[in-house]
C-alpha cells in the first residue's frame, strides 16, 4: 500500500500532493489548488521531528533562540531555545532556594582546566564580574595542586551555581582527574551544575563523559561568549 509523503515533505502545493504515490491518484496532476483538498484533509499531518543529529545539545537547534524564562526581565534583549529554559529552570529553582537559606553564598563557582586559567576561563570570568556576578574562581580562590573534583565539590559548597567550562584542556585533564561517572552523577542531581562548552563538542565531549555530555548547557558556538555569560548573570540573579 502506497504511503502519503506528507509528514515528510508536506503538500504544500497541488503539484506536491499529484506526485503523492497515495494522495495523487485522489487530486489528480492537473488540478490547482482548487482540487487540492481542504485543510481539513490534512490537518492531522506532522512533519516528521528533527532528525537527533541536526540538534545542538547546548542549546537546541541553531538559530532558533525565540523563548524568554521567567526569571529573565522583561526588559532583557536576551533570548534563549526552548531546550536551554528546560534545561536551566530547575538550576534557576536551586538558585532562589539557595538565596532563601543560604544568602552569602557566591553566585558561580567556575570549574576550568588549569591550562584555561589565562585564556577562555578568565575571559568568561570577567565578563561575569562586569555584569556584577559574584564568581569563585580558582586564580582567586584556591592553591595550586588540588584535585579537579575537590575543587569542585568546595567551590559548589561556597557557590549557588557551578559553571563546567569544557573546552580541549579539558577534555584533557578530565580522564587524568580521574572524574568518575557517579561523581559527576551526584552533581548533577544537585541540579547545580551546567556545562558551557567553547572551542570544542559534545561528541568530544562523550569520548570522555558520557553523563556529563547528556546535561544540554550552553554553547559559545552557537554565541559569543558575552552572550552565554548574559545567561548566566540572569540565571543566578537574586
Amino acid at each position: 500500500m502506497a504511503r502519503c509523503t506528507a509528514p515528510v515533505r508536506g503538500h504544500r502545493s497541488a503539484a506536491a500532493a499529484a506526485d503523492c504515490p497515495a494522495c495523487g491518484g485522489r487530486y489528480g496532476r492537473s488540478g490547482g489548488y482548487g482540487s487540492y483538498g481542504s485543510y481539513s484533509d490534512y490537518s492531522s499531518y506532522r512533519p516528521s521531528p528533527t532528525p537527533s543529529s541536526s540538534v545542538n545539545r547546548g542549546g537546541g537547534s541553531s538559530g532558533q533562540r525565540s523563548s524568554k524564562p521567567r526569571w529573565s526581565p522583561s526588559s532583557s534583549g536576551v533570548w534563549y531555545t526552548t531546550e536551554e529554559v528546560r534545561t536551566l529552570t530547575p538550576v534557576r529553582e536551586s538558585v532562589e532556594s539557595l538565596a532563601v537559606s543560604q544568602p552569602d553564598l557566591r553566585d558561580v563557582f567556575l570549574c576550568h582546566a588549569w591550562d584555561d586559567r589565562q585564556g577562555a576561563a578568565k575571559d568568561l570570568h570577567d565578563l561575569l564580574e562586569a555584569r556584577g556576578v559574584r564568581v569563585w574562581f580558582s586564580e582567586k580562590d584556591l592553591g595550586l595542586g588540588v584535585p579537579m573534583m575537590r575543587a569542585i565539590d568546595k567551590g559548589l559548597v561556597n557557590s549557588r551555581v557551578g559553571i563546567v567550562l569544557v573546552t580541549p584542556a579539558m577534555l584533557r585533564r578530565l580522564p587524568a582527574e580521574g572524574v568518575a561517572d557517579k561523581e559527576l552523577s551526584a552533581l548533577l542531581r544537585r541540579e547545580r551544575l551546567v556545562p558551557v562548552v567553547h572551542g570544542t563538542t559534545y561528541e568530544e565531549l562523550e569520548k570522555v563523559s558520557l553523563l556529563l555530555a547528556s546535561r544540554a548547557g550552553l554553547n559559545t558556538a552557537e554565541e559569543s561568549m558575552a552572550a552565554v555569560a548574559a545567561k548566566i548573570a540572569e540565571l543566578v540573579a537574586a
